[in-house]
């Protein structure tokens, strides 16, 4: 079979790819310029020009990023960012979901807008602790006086109630919370000297209904409501000596009560019996003053004491505030503010007594509610209790701050939310640096801090324990500043810090916002109702342009002059 063979003749002309695309390219050129010469080259441009002047029309009908160019068209040369909002998917369901999300959880009382993005802060230690954000219910309001403090309190008094907390504000000094507390039906027990009274014996609301526990709860529950009253009627007793009670003296107090309870009464004891039972002397006092059988010796031990409970009664310095039986009792299941605006802001003494008493009464009434619940026999309550004004109590007595730090440590397990709102934290600097530091760890131990407007050597250690920077440092000194004056006007304008907070949690950034108030709260958020009618006159009088004459005035003053001092003698 025969085999045909390649033929191995190769072409004369070889060209490569490159070679092959340039002739390509200047073939295509050089077809290009034939077809040039034979078209009118003016015809071409005319063409060309009617084919931009449409597309530049077309261009103008419709407004680029920045609006439509042209003069007056109104086209910007800065575009601000679009406002953010936020809302429930209730409340916004025709807009879910959302393009981009936030890192501000829409968790608890809406509060204000946040300062940098415009978003809504919501925060309370309610509903945060309650959505494991925090660990503990508690929150702390740092700021200047008129910055407003208690307008964020009451913001989350009234958010709280609407949501099923029950408020507990158990000292309203100025006051600051009574119209509120009135307009949530709640109560409002006053407490002043001729105003009613509260008695430091009570042992609270669930004294009447002990009869319903099992008998191990009762006992369990009896034995805590002894506990308390006894710590609140020695801290009275101490904060009246300025010092802390001696041993025996402690002692003496708990087995005179105890004496009283085993006699019984359907009514808690006063003061005045506990003075009584006192000078009696049974055995059992008279073994705890050891007087060795010595009548003189035991007047000796127990005197000091009874000069304590003696100015409990109505011929004390507190008048007969502590030597009646409560006027207003508490009730579990209604918001409750005890207003003590009568009270002189000099007498630091009275208001400390007044505060701890109230204030203890109110954790009775919480320890109430838990052990009716706990027994199923009543509804499981939470309540939030602000303690406002706290610098007046730890001014009283560095002991106070122990009475403090007990009756706020165990609140959690209670149901029992707190805000404590001071000034700065200088009102936390005790004569010790040991109280100092108990007093500084309401702060630490509080899971939430607003801090509104501080000067630098107000802040104390809440650079050490929130790790603040600088930028957040510098914001909160800023917001401390004097408000200026409009020199036209004359009118002051508000503190730049006016209703400004940062809101930290621990060491992470802050969130700075303005508080935000709704027409309905402006009403009862008007701390300067004293002044009302005062502005109304003055008002009344530029409107009517009421400004005697000059020449008046001077014919006036001279009338005036010459009544006084007589004809002849000026």
């Amino acid at each position: 079979m025969a085999r045909t063979s390649r033929s191995t003749t190769s072409s004369p002309f070889v060209i490569t790819p490159q070679d092959a695309a340039r002739l390509q390219q200047a073939t295509k050129r050089s077809t290009a310029r034939r077809s040039l010469r034979g078209l009118d080259l003016l015809a071409l441009l005319r063409e060309t020009e009617n084919r931009s002047a449409a597309a530049r029309k077309e261009r103008a009908a419709r407004p680029g990023r920045r609006g439509w160019s042209g003069k007056g068209a109104g086209r910007v040369n800065y575009i601000a960012g679009p406002f953010e909002a936020q809302g429930t998917t209730v409340q916004v369901c025709g807009l879910w979901p959302f393009a981009a999300g936030s890192s501000l959880p829409t968790v608890g009382v809406p509060l204000g807008h946040h300062l940098v993005t415009g978003g809504t802060v919501c925060g309370d230690p309610v509903m945060w602790f309650l959505a494991q954000l925090i660990n503990f219910p508690s929150c702390m309001i740092l700021g200047r006086p008129g910055l407003g403090k208690s307008t964020l309190g009451r913001r989350m008094v009234s958010v709280l109630a609407a949501w099923g907390v029950i408020p507990m504000v158990l000292s309203d000094l100025k006051p600051d919370y009574v119209d509120l507390i009135e307009a949530l039906d709640g109560l409002v027990i006053r407490v002043g000297r001729g105003r009613g009274h509260i008695n430091p014996l009570d042992m609270g609301p669930l004294v009447a209904r002990l009869a319903e526990l099992p008998e191990d709860k009762r006992r369990e529950a009896l034995a805590e409501l002894r506990g308390r009253r006894l710590n609140t009627f020695t801290g009275l007793l101490s904060l009246l000596r300025g010092d802390r009670l001696q041993a025996h003296e402690n002692t003496l107090v708990s087995v005179a009560l105890r004496i009283l309870d085993q006699r019984g009464g359907t009514v808690p004891p006063l003061p005045s019996d506990v003075y009584a039972v006192l000078q009696e002397g049974p055995l059992e006092l008279r073994a705890v003053a050891l007087d060795r059988g010595v009548d003189e010796r035991y007047r000796d031990r127990i005197e000091p004491l009874l000069d304590l409970i003696g100015a409990l009664s109505s011929d004390g310095p507190f008048g007969d505030v502590f030597a009646g039986q409560t006027t207003t009792p508490i009730a579990i299941d209604r918001p409750v503010a005890f207003d003590m605006s009568s009270i002189d802001d000099g007498d630091l003494l009275f208001q400390a007594a007044a505060q701890s008493v109230c204030w203890s009464y109110g954790s009775l009434t919480v320890s109430a509610a838990k052990h009716l619940a706990d027994a199923g026999l009543a509804p499981t309550r939470h309540y939030f209790m602000v303690m406002d004004e706290l610098w007046r109590m730890l001014r009283a007595g560095s002991f106070m701050v122990d009475f403090v730090d007990a009756l706020t440590r165990l609140n959690r397990n209670r149901g029992l939310a707190q805000a404590l709102i001071t000034h700065t934290m200088l009102d936390l600097k005790m004569a010790n640096d040991a109280d100092t530091a108990k007093a500084w760890g309401f702060v630490e131990r509080s899971a939430m801090v607003y801090l509104g407007g501080l000067a630098a050597s107000e802040m104390g250690n809440l650079e050490e324990v929130f790790g603040m920077s600088g930028t957040e440092r510098r914001l909160i000194a800023e917001w401390a500043d004097e408000g200026t004056r409009d020199p036209e006007t004359g009118r002051a304008a508000a503190p730049p810090g006016q209703g400004k907070f940062l809101l930290k949690l621990g060491k992470k950034p802050g969130i700075p916002f303005k508080l935000d108030l709704t027409p309905v709260e402006l009403d009862v958020n008007n701390t300067n109702r004293m002044w009302a009618s005062m502005a109304e006159r003055v008002t009344a009088a530029r409107r009517h342009s009421i400004t005697p004459d000059v020449d008046e005035a001077e014919a006036a003053t001279r009338r005036a002059v010459d009544d006084v001092a007589g004809p002849g003698d000026v």
